[in-house]
């Protein structure tokens, strides 16, 4: 089970009986449904241009491309989500579609992380490491990790179809809950080791790219201007990157870790309510990624850059 779907759970049901069960704000869904409309919106005009603007795909058009359609996969369950706390945590959907937005958040945060450390790593070694004859340039090399990404993703989230269960509480049906006592430990085990190894471990992969990448632009001459153009834009793409995983993943994890953990303890009812919304904001910045990540692919590439904001344009004109 991944880390996003036990703390989902241990947030919203790690309430003593005690405790009444906190009702959502509407700010929330309202601020949830936003995002979404961003998401299509963005993720819409990136699929069209990488798809019908670039005739020749090099592998660092690749790694955008998936990163958008790792990007686009969490649009079919928003509507539920929304939905979910419109409904103050009520879920009407039946268990299968539980399981399935299980499904999808994971693959949805784990792959936009994923991507990400590729596209860092990938930036690193194109400029610092260049050679037109490098694995690292190789879109054979790229395709293959590319296809044992989406499998690895596949199988990360495949157990939360066994293993996620919807439950009865207080006269409302939740989704991606860990309330049983009996599975509490697995979860906090769980929740330990995707922080490590799926979350840590990537974020410092990515982090160590970026920062040789920044001390070696940091030599690069401005005199001419392909090397002010080179050093911009790393610049640009180094900052908003970082920013992604500050913003979108590192509240995230901090936030239901927290909760997972604190699950263990007696606290007090207005703690555990604060935890809770803590968690739901983080939960809504993670998909704050959807719309971030084509400043990226503007960043990296001149023609998805005019292609973009000619599209946006359009759009804007046409109403």
């Amino acid at each position: 089970m991944d880390n996003s779907s036990q703390a989902y759970g241990a947030a919203n049901v790690t309430h003593s009986t005690k405790c009444q069960l906190q009702k959502v704000h509407l700010a929330i869904p309202v601020l949830l449904g936003i995002l979404s409309v961003g998401c299509l919106v963005f993720n819409s005009i990136s699929l069209w241009i990488f798809w019908f603007g670039f005739k020749h795909w090099n592998s660092s058009v690749m790694l955008q491309f998936n990163l958008a359609l790792v990007d686009a996969s969490v649009l079919p369950i928003t509507p539920l989500m929304v939905t979910y706390f419109s409904l103050e945590n009520h879920w009407p959907f039946g268990e299968f579609l539980c399981q399935f937005q299980a499904f999808m958040l994971c693959t949805h945060l784990y792959g936009s992380i994923y991507f990400l450390v590729f596209i860092s790593v990938h930036r690193y070694q194109a400029i610092v490491h260049y050679s037109a004859k490098s694995v690292w340039r190789k879109k054979t090399f790229w395709k293959k990790l590319i296809w044992g990404l989406w499998a690895f993703l596949f199988l990360q989230g495949l157990p939360l179809f066994f293993l996620i269960k919807t439950l009865d509480l207080d006269g409302t049906t939740r989704c991606l809950t860990t309330y049983k006592y009996e599975l509490s430990y697995v979860f906090l085990l769980y929740t330990v080791l995707w922080m490590l190894l799926c979350f840590l471990l990537p974020f410092c992969i990515a982090l160590t790219s970026y920062i040789k990448l920044g001390a070696y632009i940091a030599k690069i001459s401005k005199a001419t201007l392909q090397g002010r153009v080179m050093k911009t834009k790393s610049i640009q793409m180094i900052t908003v990157a970082l920013l992604i995983f500050a913003i979108c993943f590192i509240p995230f994890h901090v936030c239901s870790t927290l909760a997972t953990v604190l699950k263990h303890y007696k606290m007090p009812c207005e703690l555990r309510h604060r935890i809770e919304i803590s968690y739901y904001i983080s939960l809504v910045l993670s998909i704050v990624n959807c719309c971030l990540d084509p400043i990226i692919y503007n960043f990296a590439s001149e023609n998805f850059n005019k292609s973009f904001f000619k599209t946006l344009r359009r759009l804007v004109s046409s109403k």
